[in-house]
C-alpha cells in the first residue's frame, strides 16, 4: 500500500499489524484453501490483536473506526488471504452499519458490541436464500417466522452464509406475515433446530466457508426480533466498501509477485531478468495505472464519508460505483500479473492461480455489477 494513503499514527499502526498478520496468513491459507477448511488458526490471531473489534465503539472497548482505517486494514489482511479478509469484513462492517442506523435496541447493541470487545464473538448476517438470491433485488424471504405463546419460531434455509462455523450469532432475515413485512431475527449458535449444512465448495473464496443454514423450527424468544425492514436511518450502505478492499489488496498482491517474478526469472533466452523487457514494463505499468485509479477513488469516497455526513445521502451512486469499478480492475489486474509470469502463473505451487480464483468472486458480491449500471443510468436521466 501507497504510505500516501495512510494519514496519521494511529492508521500506521493498525497497517503495519495488519501487514505482519497477512504475512503469516499467506502460509497457512494455502492450506485451507486446498481443502476448503475455515481457517479458525488466523480468527484467533485477529482476536489476539484486536482486529475482531475495530469497528465496535469505543465506549463498548473497541476501537471505533470509522469507514477510511477500516478499508486499509482490509486491503493489507487481504494481501495475505483474500477469504480471512473477507470474512473479517462481514462481522466488522456489520458493526459499523448498527452504528450508522441505530437499528437495534440501545441495551441489545451494547450487550453485542460489549460480547465482541471483550469475548471475541462473532457475528454476520444470512439473508441469501436458493431461490430469492441476494436480497439487494427485493425478493421476499421464503424463511418464515411466525409468532407463538413461547416466542418465535422460524424455519427456512440460507445461503452463503460466510464464517458459518465461526459465527456466535446469525442475523436471520424471515418473513412475517402476521407483520406482512421483513424481521430481522438474533439468534445464537447453539438455537436448538439450527444447523449448518456444509454445501460450500466452490472455485474461489473457498476458506470462507459460506455454508447453508438450515432452520428447522428454531424456537427463539421474543426479543430475538431485533428490527424490522424500514427501521433505523436510512443511509447508503457505506460499509459495503470492504469489499472491493479486499478484492483491490488481492490485486496488489498478485502485482507485487508478479513484479518480483520479473526481476527474478531470467530465461537463457535473454541476458537480463525479464524486468527489463519492455512489453513487461508495460504490463506492470498499466497494472500500477489501474490500481491507482480504483485506489484514489475508494479512498476519496471512503473520506468523504466519513467527513461529511451532510452528504452521505447522496453518496449511494458513487459508493455502488467504487465497488464495481474495483472489482472489474482487480480482474484486469490479476489477469496482467499472469500474463507477466506466464505458464508459471497456473502452478498449484504460486499463488497467482489462488489469486485468480478468490478475484473473480468480487463480481458476485452486492452490489452486481447490473444493479449498479442501473442506478448510474437512471440517475443520468433524471438530471
Amino acid at each position: 500500500m501507497n504510505s500516501l494513503f495512510i494519514r496519521n499514527e494511529t492508521e500506521q499502526h493498525w497497517v503495519e499489524k495488519a501487514k505482519q498478520l497477512a504475512e503469516e496468513f499467506k502460509v497457512t491459507s494455502i492450506e485451507h484453501d486446498r481443502n476448503g477448511t475455515f481457517p479458525f488458526d488466523h480468527f484467533t490471531r485477529l482476536k489476539e490483536e484486536g482486529f475482531t473489534k475495530l469497528t465496535v465503539k469505543a465506549e463498548f472497548g473497541g476501537e471505533d473506526f470509522k469507514l477510511y482505517p477500516f478499508l486499509l486494514v482490509q486491503e493489507e489482511i487481504a494481501k495475505g488471504d483474500g477469504a480471512t479478509a473477507l470474512c473479517l469484513g462481514w462481522h466488522n462492517g456489520l458493526f459499523l452499519q448498527l452504528k450508522e442506523t441505530e437499528k437495534w435496541d440501545p441495551s441489545l447493541f451494547e450487550r453485542i458490541s460489549k460480547e465482541a470487545a471483550q469475548k471475541g464473538i462473532l457475528l454476520n448476517s444470512a439473508a441469501t436464500e436458493p431461490k430469492t438470491g441476494s436480497p439487494a433485488r427485493g425478493g421476499k424471504p421464503e424463511t418464515e417466522a411466525r409468532k407463538t405463546k413461547d416466542g418465535w419460531l422460524i424455519s427456512g434455509r440460507k445461503t452463503f452464509t460466510s464464517l458459518a462455523p465461526a459465527l456466535d450469532y446469525f442475523i436471520v432475515t424471515a418473513w412475517i406475515e402476521e407483520k406482512n413485512t421483513v424481521g430481522e431475527f438474533l439468534i445464537p449458535k447453539e438455537a436448538d433446530g439450527l444447523v449448518i449444512e456444509e454445501t460450500w465448495d466452490t472455485l474461489g473464496m473457498r476458506s470462507t466457508r459460506s455454508d447453508d443454514l438450515l432452520l428447522n423450527q428454531v424456537l427463539v424468544a421474543s426479543d430475538a426480533l431485533v428490527s424490522l425492514k424500514g427501521m433505523g436511518k436510512s443511509v447508503p450502505q457505506a460499509w459495503l466498501l470492504h469489499i472491493p478492499a479486499v478484492y483491490l489488496g488481492i490485486a496488489q498482491a498478485a502485482r507485487d509477485y508478479a513484479v518480483q517474478f520479473a526481476k527474478d526469472y531470467q530465461p537463457n533466452s535473454l541476458p537480463h531478468p525479464i524486468s527489463e523487457v519492455p512489453e513487461v514494463r508495460r504490463k506492470v505499468a498499466l497494472m500500477d495505472l489501474q490500481l491507482m485509479n480504483t485506489r484514489h477513488f475508494m479512498y476519496h469516497a471512503a473520506s468523504i464519508w466519513d467527513s461529511q455526513r451532510e452528504e452521505r445521502l447522496e453518496l449511494g451512486p458513487a459508493l455502488m460505483a467504487v465497488k464495481t469499478a474495483v472489482t472489474n480492475t482487480a480482474i484486469e489486474v490479476v489477469d496482467l500479473a499472469m500474463r507477466v509470469v506466464g505458464g508459471q502463473s497456473l502452478s498449484k505451487h504460486a499463488p497467482l492461480e489462488r489469486y485468480y480464483r478468490d478475484v473473480r468472486a468480487g463480481l458476485h458480491n452486492p452490489p452486481s455489477d447490473d444493479i449498479t449500471y442501473k442506478v448510474l443510468g437512471d440517475q443520468a436521466f433524471k438530471m
